[in-house]
Formats: structure tokens, C-alpha cells, sequence
């Protein structure tokens, strides 16, 4: 089987030569030449310049057997083409500058054209997909809804969120009409990603895990299936990443995607249960586990691949995104541990 065919084949639940592996964040700062770039221009100018958003996706690529590529970009891409002033601040991360806290705020946001407003991602996936020949498939993303609007309602990352809880509490048609129009807008964007060229899309929750499990079900779970139901090309897999709380594990399968991504805060084995045999999973090292010993490190690839013990389905994760100043050296004895202890 070649190395082309792994990942797809397994998010379809298809047999597979070893157990695919890629990383979340898997482009990034953990990486010298991703530094030496980013030396030259901001974060927000490298995800509009195709050349070298590309030019970044491919860099993990060179450096390991990795079985997909994930396309360098941010997850509020979808707010700035909606016309929201945003800025992504070294140090701090995303800031929006006017918070969207009111009906009339909500109203006067677009419907946007991915293929007009967001024309450099989509680009950046034509010219990834070609300089990949086919080597591994590519990796589109979107947020889901619910961590979209937090940011966009909160202005930042939050503690307790209680900007966008008290807006659905208290203002639950605001809620509804911010949330609809998002859903509207990330259809179009992940299908127009789809249409450039990514072979599987993920869908981040990253805030959701702040919820009880009444409100998740009630005031986020319809709003994300929308989004992942719109996807046009149902041959294409959809990965949905909750990040957490495992108290919401039992109602992830209703979400609609084929792998269910799981961070590290549960057993896979136990985790693959709650949410349903019938899905894939993808996960769930520790990224902290990256700065251990390499012992440590292939120990904890062990016991992941053990606990899911070459079932279909499984693609190996971490269970975040990979932390700044990783050491390079375990990201690959990482990789080749998976591929060697679940051969097949």
C-alpha cells in the first residue's frame, strides 16, 4: 500500500499497511525553517501569501513520513473575510477588535465568496496539492461554529466565557441569527477548500469543551451538523476535534463527521466505545509527552496503538496541537514509532 493511499483509506474505517499518523499544528514553530520565515513576515501575512503558506505545509513533509498535509492557515480566516477587524498578536493570539455582542452587529455581517475573499487559502491548497503529486492528501479546516462566534463575541481567548454564554442565554435570537449566518458561511468556505483540492477536512471545536452536556446538545451540536451535513462531497472525510470534555463523548457521534478527534484527557480504547464503533477515531498523545525522554515517548505510542489495537479507523494524533520548541528528534521517533508498531 502506498503512502499516498493511508490516511483516506483509514478514515473510511478500510484496511491499512500501519496505522497513519499526522500532526495537528504539524507546520509550525517547533520548526527552524518555519522560524526563519516567519523572521520575514507576520502571521497573518504568511496565511495570504499562497507561495509561502504552501512552501510551510510542505516543510513537515520533507522532514518526516508523515501520511497528510495540513494546510498552514488559522482558524479565524472565515471572520476577517466577513469584514470583522482581527489581528493575531505574537504572545497573545487572536484579538477582534470589535466584539459581535448585539443583533445589529450580528445583521450587518456578510455572506462572503470563499472563492473572492478568501481567494489566497485557495490558492495556497491548488499550489500544495500540486507541489504534493499525490505523495499524501491535504488537509482543509474550518472552526466549527460555536469556537468561531466565541471568538468573535469574546474578543479573545477566555477563562469563562461568559460573553458568548451569556448570549445564549440571554440573548438566544441573537445567538441563533450569528450562528446560522456562520454555518452559512463555513459550508461555502470548507466546500470551496474541498474544490481546491483537499481530499479531508477537519472541523476544530476547540471552546466547545466548556459546556455542560445539556447546553453542547442543545446550543452547539445542531449548529455544527448543519455545517458538516452541507459538505457537498460526501466521499470526502470530515474529522471533527472537540477539545476538553469527555462528558460530551457520547453525543459526538450525532455530529455527522466519520472521525471523531480525541485529546488526550481519556483512554482512545474507552474514549472509541462512548462515541461509537461505526466512526473512526483520530489521537491521542499528550503533545507535552514530546519532551520526555525517547523512551517515554515510544512507551506512549505503545500503549495508544495497544489500546487501538489495529481496528479500522484509527488515525494516530496528538491530542492538541503540537507545543513550541518540541524537540524536533521526537516528532520523528514519533512518526516511525507508529508505523513500526502497528505494521500490519
Amino acid at each position: 500500500m502506498s503512502r499516498a493511499d493511508r490516511f483516506l483509506r483509514a478514515c473510511k474505517k478500510q484496511s491499512v499497511d500501519c496505522t497513519p499518523v499526522w500532526l495537528m499544528r504539524q507546520a509550525g514553530r517547533y520548526l527552524n525553517e518555519y522560524q526563519e520565515i516567519r523572521k520575514k513576515i507576520s502571521f497573518m501575512e504568511l496565511c495570504k501569501n499562497p507561495e509561502l503558506a504552501c512552501e510551510v505545509s510542505l516543510q513537515p513533509i520533507r522532514r518526516f513520513e508523515l501520511d497528510a498535509a495540513i494546510i498552514f492557515s488559522d482558524l479565524l480566516v472565515p471572520v476577517e473575510a466577513m469584514g470583522v477587524e482581527m489581528d493575531i498578536i505574537e504572545q497573545k493570539g487572536p484579538v477582534i477588535f470589535d466584539p459581535i455582542r448585539s443583533k445589529a452587529a450580528v445583521d450587518k455581517l456578510p455572506l462572503f465568496e470563499p472563492e473572492e475573499e478568501t481567494a489566497y487559502l485557495l490558492e495556497s491548497i491548488r499550489l500544495l496539492d500540486k507541489e504534493l503529486g499525490g505523495k499524501v492528501p491535504v488537509i482543509g479546516f474550518a472552526g466549527a461554529p460555536f469556537t468561531i462566534a466565541s471568538y468573535m463575541v469574546e474578543g479573545s481567548h477566555s477563562r469563562n466565557y461568559l460573553y458568548i454564554k451569556g448570549l445564549i442565554y440571554n440573548q438566544p435570537a441573537t445567538y441563533d441569527a450569528l450562528m446560522s449566518k456562520l454555518c452559512a458561511n463555513l459550508i461555502g468556505y470548507l466546500n470551496a477548500q474541498i474544490n481546491a483540492g483537499a481530499k479531508a477536512v477537519q472541523v476544530f471545536d476547540t471552546w466547545a469543551g466548556c459546556l455542560s452536556p445539556g447546553d453542547y446538545e442543545k446550543h452547539v451540536l445542531p449548529y455544527t451538523r448543519r455545517v458538516i451535513e452541507g459538505i457537498t462531497d460526501k466521499s470526502v472525510p470530515v474529522i471533527h476535534y472537540l477539545n476538553g470534555n469527555p462528558a460530551l463523548l457520547d453525543v459526538l457521534g450525532q455530529v455527522g463527521a466519520d472521525i471523531i478527534s480525541l485529546d488526550w484527557r481519556v483512554y482512545l480504547d474507552e474514549a472509541w466505545q462512548k462515541v461509537g464503533k461505526e466512526f473512526g477515531v483520530q489521537g491521542n498523545l499528550d503533545p507535552a509527552i514530546l519532551f520526555a525522554n525517547p523512551e517515554e515517548v515510544e512507551n506512549r505510542v505503545k500503549d495508544i496503538l495497544t489500546r487501538a489495537n489495529n481496528q479500522p479507523g484509527h488515525v494516530f494524533n496528538l491530542g492538541h496541537g503540537i507545543l513550541p520548541n518540541t524537540p524536533v528528534e521526537n516528532v520523528e521517533l514519533l512518526i516511525n514509532a507508529v508505523h513500526k508498531y502497528s505494521k500490519r
